[in-house]
């Protein structure tokens, strides 16, 4: 029985794969029940036909594919869809994300009496990017603090753990995965944080930039700040 899924958004990501999935299996060899989904994001490269070949000796691993890119908010719920595992962790492509520290954001979860958790946000330190762009994700995320009160310092991080059943009943836009903390505060689920490690990318470059950010970040501020003003303030009680 499938009772963790990790799915991973990937555009054109074929070089870093392998070596992705080989770090997801020697960080979740203790734990039994596991499935990982690679969710194809209208790739042009080879990323579907290294799944594929991988995936031949890997009964647990699985391909999504959109025929054309939707972004990374689109493909991680693509990925959670289909999956089958009532937790689900998320971690980007790139090899930026360290698949060993996975253990550390299910464990939470998996504690005895953390029903009331429906999340845990990694955030990372030693962030191996460019000047340029830390600068960018410190300013971006003060402001988004400032606005949301998420208790959050770095929601870019891709690296996070859930509850599915949480995950699918929040509502959906582009660029949802960087306001998940705020979101699930908002359903009366507790967040949870935990540091976690950053490397550098192993091969291909970035699909964002700066100023794209910057500016589908401002509206989009603006769109969760709506959605949190306007949560359903009662909760019905079975029976009462």
């Amino acid at each position: 029985m499938v009772t963790i899924s990790i799915v991973i958004p990937a555009k054109d990501e074929a070089e870093n794969l392998p070596l992705l999935l080989d770090g997801i299996e020697a960080a979740m060899a203790a734990q039994d029940g596991y499935e990982v989904l690679v969710v194809d994001d209208g790739s042009t490269d080879a990323t579907a036909e290294v799944i594929r070949a991988r995936m031949q000796s890997r009964p647990n691993l699985r391909l999504i594919r959109h025929d054309v890119s939707g972004g990374q908010s689109a493909a991680v719920h693509s990925g959670v869809l289909a999956a089958r595992g009532g937790i689900v962790c998320t971690l980007d492509a790139d090899g930026q994300n360290p698949p060993s520290e996975l253990p550390k954001l299910l464990a939470p979860l998996l504690a005895p009496g953390s029903d009331r958790i429906g999340l845990v946000a990694g955030q990372r330190v030693g962030r191996q990017d460019t000047a340029s762009k830390k600068l960018a994700s410190r300013f971006a995320n003060w402001i988004r603090a400032k606005a949301l009160k998420d208790g959050t310092r770095d929601t870019g991080c891709g690296l996070k753990a859930f509850r599915r059943e949480g995950f699918l009943r929040l509502p959906f836009f582009n660029h949802m995965h960087r306001y998940l903390p705020a979101l699930f505060a908002r359903d009366g689920w507790a967040v949870a944080h935990t540091d976690v490690a950053h490397a550098p990318r192993h091969a291909g470059r970035s699909h964002y930039s700066n100023l794209q950010r910057g500016f589908v970040g401002a509206i989009d501020l603006l769109g969760v700040m709506w959605l949190i003003r306007r949560k359903k303030k009662s909760r019905p009680r079975e029976g009462a």
